[in-house]
């Protein structure tokens, strides 16, 4: 019960990272909000976690959206104790792209900022005014893209980036201003999770750029989800409670060593 009476929000929780994350918070005693945009798959999920879980509808670049979720948690709860920012995109489904960095598309790149950049600032901002008088832990995900560049995500990868810098500048804020708020990044890389399908695809192809991927990989497999939930689990909880500003890489070792930039996808 490491998180017993913690009041933890995660967004983008329907499927993936997310959802592998809210599974974990429950059992270690979490009261979890479960938000998302696919609002179909959010409330199965959060029925099928149990009275310990909620859904809510958010779209992380939407302020109003915060706003509106941050008014939610002051009447119901009164403090929030954790932030996941897990909400993102690659763009490559969401918008019409290209991605290169040659004729990269200013719509879809701006979608992108949007959701991964605009939306950690957002629910960076709302979480500090909802921890700073009892404290809390904000994590956010970023990703292996945000350190090394990604010739044909560049909108991800710039994204990805924000998300990292932005943790550190969100840690010494707080620091400065006293307020018992810690924040750090988590970077993932090579974790099966529906983000991948639309770079995969299916059959044999996918089979065949599965094994070409976990050539590279130092422990020579894709990461699960639960591997990134644990890490959030670690920064979420009181036994971090000294650590702020860090990058926690979870990556199978990838950038440990010459096989951190991959070809052209994330």
């Amino acid at each position: 019960m490491r998180l017993e009476n913690k009041i933890a929000l995660i967004t983008g929780a329907a499927r993936g990272i997310g959802l592998a994350t809210a599974e974990l918070f429950v059992r270690e005693g979490a009261t979890v909000l479960l938000t998302d945009i696919r609002d179909e798959e959010g409330r199965v999920q959060a029925g099928r976690l149990g009275n310990a879980c909620r859904y809510y509808h958010l779209d992380v670049g939407n302020e109003d959206d915060w706003n509106e979720m941050a008014g939610e948690i002051r009447k119901t709860f009164g403090h929030l104790d954790i932030l996941i920012n897990n909400a993102g995109i690659t763009g490559f489904l969401e918008s019409k792209g290209p991605h290169d960095a040659e004729f990269a598309d200013l719509t879809s790149w701006n979608e992108v900022h949007r959701v991964n950049a605009a939306g950690v600032m957002l629910g960076c901002k709302y979480a500090i005014a909802l921890m700073k008088e009892k404290g809390g832990s904000i994590v956010n995900l970023s990703s292996r893209s945000g350190m090394v560049g990604i010739p044909g995500a560049v909108a991800y990868a710039s994204s990805k980036a924000s998300v990292r810098n932005h943790t550190k500048s969100v840690a010494l804020y707080c620091a400065e201003k006293g307020y018992p708020v810690r924040c750090n990044s988590i970077h993932p890389a090579a974790i099966m999770t529906p983000m991948w399908d639309a770079m995969l695809g299916e059959g044999a192809q996918r089979a065949a750029l599965i094994r070409d991927i976990e050539y590279g990989i130092p422990m020579g497999r894709f990461g699960e989800p639960l591997d990134v939930a644990y890490g959030a689990l670690y920064l979420a909880s009181d036994e971090s409670k000294y650590v702020t500003g860090i990058e926690l890489t979870i990556d199978g070792g990838i950038l440990a060593g010459s096989e951190a930039r991959p070809p052209s996808d994330p």
